[in-house]
């Protein structure tokens, strides 16, 4: 019998790249999204990749009476994969108090419904922004978690804090919480790939609307930090390499190879790029000339943030494999399916 997984979040960009990889790797998925920023197409983009349909179930896991049912259908899942979030830096700053109900109370519940139904594992989808401005680069996961600089950052901060508080009196449970860089790209397929509703709040997206004229400008948020060019530094990676990252922490808990009870790692390239590098990189992959303008620097962002990644590397036998042209072509193609299908 296979194993398992619940993904909540699952219908939404890293989830369903996760979704994938762990139907590849042969394990059983159910979803729970309520379809807020995702659209229920994707899971035909899932089965179409894999073959195989992924269980759904539609709700919202802030629900404690629909999310404790769905526990008791679904009675022998071995781990979970908590991915369903509100995640704009900018949103959150304008609608905190939104962030703080939405990210904190799904999470609560996902562990109440882990203790009273037994089960073991959970992989946490967390962030970079839990380090704030970093002192030293590239950030290590010895790097001192820093006041915010965003309510979204500030629930991943609590967010960790709250699972390892519910780990160490709860000693058959087990975590892995992944800080993301930098989540860009697109699956190889064109199937499925990063499908904001609305305006996007992250670049990529944006520079890919633009190009095929869905927007009349890319705006680039500061040309006046400290970098090389004047615009913030990021570590971008092709979502496909961090989807892979969680099937393998999935595999180290349900094979007993975790260090500890609650483990933390960094999911990068360990290369900083700038926003203006990454738009020169794209027009190089796609062949497309880009507009955009300089504007005023965005409240919540940190002017330069990027991986060390020895520690994932080395003991979870993970790296990010991907190029910087390939993953922006591979948007670039993803974004041209979804403007044909239109």
């Amino acid at each position: 019998m296979n194993k398992l997984v619940l993904v909540t979040g699952g219908t939404g960009y890293i989830g369903s790249h996760t979704v994938v990889e762990l139907m590849n790797e042969g394990f059983d998925v159910v979803i729970i999204d309520n379809l807020s920023n995702s659209e229920k197409s994707v899971l035909n983009g899932i089965a179409e990749i894999t073959g195989r349909r992924a269980y759904f179930e539609q709700f919202d896991i802030c629900d404690k009476e629909r999310l404790d049912n769905f526990f008791k259908v679904y009675k022998k899942l071995d781990a979970i994969i908590h991915f369903a979030a509100y995640k704009a830096v900018g949103e959150s700053v304008e609608k905190p108090l939104m962030y703080y109900q939405n990210n904190l109370v799904s999470l609560m519940n996902l562990l109440n419904g882990m203790i009273e139904y037994d089960v073991p594992y959970i992989v946490f989808s967390s962030s970079c922004t839990v380090y704030g401005e970093p002192d030293e680069l590239p950030v290590t996961e010895q790097a001192p978690i820093k006041l915010a600089n965003s309510p979204y950052g500030n629930t991943k901060q609590i967010s960790e804090e709250i699972i390892k508080d519910i780990i160490s009196v709860n000693p058959n449970l087990k975590a892995i919480a992944l800080r993301y860089f930098n989540p860009i790209g697109a699956h190889p397929s064109a199937l499925i790939g990063e499908l904001p509703i609305g305006v996007p709040n992250n670049l990529v997206p944006f520079i890919t609307q633009t190009a095929i004229g869905i927007r009349e400008e890319l705006k680039v948020f500061g040309d006046d930090y400290n970098t090389s060019d004047g615009s913030a530094i990021r570590d971008y990676i092709n979502v496909v390499d961090l989807a892979k990252a969680h099937v393998v922490s999935v595999k180290r808990m349900l094979e007993d190879k975790c260090k500890s009870n609650f483990e933390f790692f960094n999911l990068g390239t360990g290369k900083g790029s700038s926003v203006l590098e990454i738009v020169n990189a794209f027009e190089k992959a796609a062949g497309e000339k880009l507009k955009y303008k300089i504007v005023g620097r965005r409240a919540g962002d940190v002017e330069s943030v990027y991986a060390d990644t020895k520690f994932a590397n080395e003991e979870l036998g993970w790296k990010a494999e991907i190029s910087l042209e390939e993953t922006l072509l591979s948007a670039w193609n993803w974004e041209k399916y979804i403007q044909n299908k239109k």
